[in-house]
Formats: C-alpha cells, sequence, structure tokens
C-alpha cells in the first residue's frame, strides 16, 4: 500500500501540472548566460518529454558552455510525450512515452543526425540510441527523495518550475544544499514565513521577467472556471495566472539598479501608522527621498530591491502591534468600512477616531543620504 506521502503527493499533483511556454524561458534565461558556462545544470521537476526547460537547455547546450545536463521526472503526466514525440528511448523501447520516474543525463550535443546543425533532433537522437542517457529511477522521482537530493547535491545551478503546492519546502532544500537556482513561483510565495527571512538575508530574490500574465498548458482535464483565464490553441489548453515572479540566488543587474526617488516627505500624505512606528507608502513609486525611518510598502517593491539602497526590516505580519490596543474594533476597517481583525494588520488614523487597515506591507528603511 502506498504511504501517505505518496499518496498525497498524488493529490496534489492534480494541482501542479503547470507547464512553462518557451517563450517565457527564453525570455527570462537570456539574462544569465555567462552565468552558466561549465556548469551542472539540474532540471529536477521536469519530465524532458514534455518540459521546455529541458527543451531550452538542450537546443542551447553549446551555446550556453554546460557541462551537464540532468533532468528528472516524479511521474508521467497527462501530456506526456507531446513536446519530444519518442517511442524508442534506449531502455525503454516497449513503452508508450514512460509513465515512471526516470532521469536523462546530457553530458554534450553533437550533429549526431550529420545533418549540419546541432539541434532537437540531435538530442532526440541520443535519448534514442545512447542507452546511457535515459535511466530509470530507483524511488518514485521526488525531488525530496534519497536519490534526487544525490543528484541536487551534485549540481551547481537548477532551472525549473517547481510544484506550486510545495514551494516552501523546495526552495528551502536548494538553500539547505548551497545551489544556485532559478525558478518559477507566485509572488505571494515572498511573504511565506519560511522564506521571507531568506529575502531579508539577501539568500533570494526577484529575477526579471515578473508579473503581469502567464499562460501556462495544462491536462485537458483541468476546469477552468474563468473564461478569461482559458484559451485553446490548436487542441491544445491553456490557463493563465497572474503574480508569477522569477525567484533566484543568481547575481543580476536589475537588482544593483536604484529605484527613481522623487517625491518629498510630508505628514499629511504619507500618514504615521497607529500601530507601528513608520508611515505608510500606498505605492512604490511615491517612496519619499527624504524619509529617514521605516515605511511601509506593498509587496512589489521586492521587485525593484536593491540592497545598496533599502534594508528591509521586515514584514507588516510579524511587527504590527495588535489594533486591540489602540481603538474600539468598531473603529478600525478597510477602506470600504468593513470591519477586520486588528492582528497582524497595519493601521493608520483617517479621522474621527477611525483607522483604516491596509494590505501587507513590506516594512523597509533608506540607506545612505536623501537620493
Amino acid at each position: 500500500m502506498a504511504d501517505n506521502r505518496t499518496l498525497s503527493a498524488r493529490n496534489r499533483a492534480a494541482l501542479d501540472e503547470w507547464y512553462t511556454q518557451l517563450v517565457d524561458i527564453e525570455a527570462e534565461l537570456r539574462h544569465y548566460r555567462d552565468q552558466f558556462r561549465g556548469k551542472v545544470v539540474l532540471c529536477n521537476c521536469d519530465d524532458p518529454y514534455e518540459s521546455n526547460f529541458f527543451k531550452y537547455f538542450a537546443m542551447n547546450f553549446n551555446h550556453l558552455g554546460l557541462k551537464k545536463l540532468v533532468t528528472t521526472c516524479y511521474v508521467g503526466s497527462p501530456i506526456s510525450g507531446e513536446q519530444l514525440p519518442l517511442r524508442e528511448t534506449a531502455g525503454l523501447r516497449d513503452q508508450q512515452p514512460p509513465r515512471e520516474p526516470y532521469k536523462v543525463e546530457i553530458r554534450e550535443v553533437s550533429d549526431l543526425n550529420e545533418d549540419g546543425a546541432f539541434d532537437l533532433l540531435d538530442v532526440e537522437y541520443l535519448l534514442r540510441h545512447d542507452a546511457n542517457a535515459v535511466t530509470p529511477l530507483d524511488g518514485d522521482g521526488d525531488f525530496r527523495s534519497e536519490e534526487c537530493v544525490a543528484l541536487l547535491e551534485e549540481s551547481d545551478i537548477v532551472v525549473t518550475n517547481p510544484p506550486f503546492s510545495l514551494f516552501r519546502e523546495y526552495i528551502n532544500l536548494l538553500i539547505e544544499k548551497g545551489k544556485s537556482f532559478l525558478v518559477l513561483g507566485d509572488q505571494n510565495g515572498a511573504k511565506y514565513s519560511s522564506i521571507f527571512p531568506h529575502i531579508v538575508a539577501n539568500k533570494l530574490w526577484f529575477g526579471y521577467e515578473n508579473g503581469g500574465t502567464k499562460w501556462f498548458r495544462v491536462p485537458d482535464d483541468y476546469e477552468i472556471k474563468t473564461k478569461s483565464r482559458k484559451k485553446v490553441v490548436d487542441g491544445i489548453k491553456f490557463q493563465s495566472m497572474g503574480r508569477i515572479y522569477w525567484y533566484t540566488n543568481l547575481d543580476t543587474a536589475k537588482r544593483h539598479e536604484p529605484l527613481t526617488l522623487y517625491k518629498r516627505y510630508t505628514p499629511e500624505e504619507y500618514p504615521t501608522y497607529t500601530n507601528y512606528p513608520g508611515i505608510e507608502v500606498a505605492k512604490v513609486a511615491e517612496i519619499p527621498m527624504d524619509y529617514e525611518g521605516d515605511m511601509g510598502v506593498p509587496i512589489t517593491f521586492l521587485d525593484k530591491y536593491n540592497p545598496d539602497q533599502f534594508e528591509i526590516v521586515g514584514i507588516s505580519t510579524e511587527l504590527a502591534e495588535p489594533m486591540s490596543r489602540y481603538a474600539a474594533k468598531e473603529d478600525y476597517a478597510t477602506a470600504e468600512g468593513k470591519i477586520v481583525g486588528g492582528t497582524g494588520k497595519l493601521f493608520f488614523p483617517r479621522g474621527n477616531g477611525k483607522h483604516q487597515g491596509v494590505y501587507e506591507r513590506i516594512v523597509v528603511r533608506r540607506i545612505g543620504p536623501p537620493s
């Protein structure tokens, strides 16, 4: 009988079948090309028969100067075999596209089919004819399994779209093992209590192509209730998601660019919080250039964060004092007047003894002289 971990993993899989488009991978990876030379790249949540991460690194193996590419999968997905329609992979010739966990290791990509080009056809030829390229895994292919962690320890850089339901555990494993990484995740993941401290400690930050709307391929049986978030192209179903960001610890030019500040502080425009000694800044673009104390800013600030310009003090859910110490419950509410709980939320006075609550804030402090 399968243990609880296996069963829960299967249940989560129903929500974690999101396949990143090649165009989104190419848009982000172009910023890091020099950092991959001579490196072992691991894609440990990627069936190469369907993963565009594998496709990208296989096609650009020589251009990036990779030392080795390793890809592992948990189980075959509902779209298995459609990116690389292989049927006779070494060691798996009697199967349809493999449903069991396995790994692919590529150490070089040469013109194996002698067509004068190095491309995905050469990778397909390699997987068909090299018995050492594709090997079954002993376990279930879970990134936390002993053999997959061993592969992680042998790698230099991890690049993938991990299961959203396991994002906390995934990121913490990478940081625990001291690995460089570039992975996708929900913007709100930055606020998790097990993730945010890494951002404060400058062990984790956002990449380049963040926010907006990204379209992910999903299995045909996915139920997409919002019509605007669904599209079908050539019979393939896609679902859109907002707030999807690239998380990385690879250095970026972006995080060294100073945020242009142009506004000056006035107590009328920037009210001081009732339950924390800091001021409310409703928009990142309106951070005052001359305020010396703590400021509460939207989470979108993290996409503009320059550690040479700002210090992150903390997050409002951990810093805000309970509003019950300052006012009766009927006197603190949202901008719409809805009464809300006053624990872990910042409020500022709005007159007549009333206090207005705001969404979660990243509390920051400017470094250096006014800019």
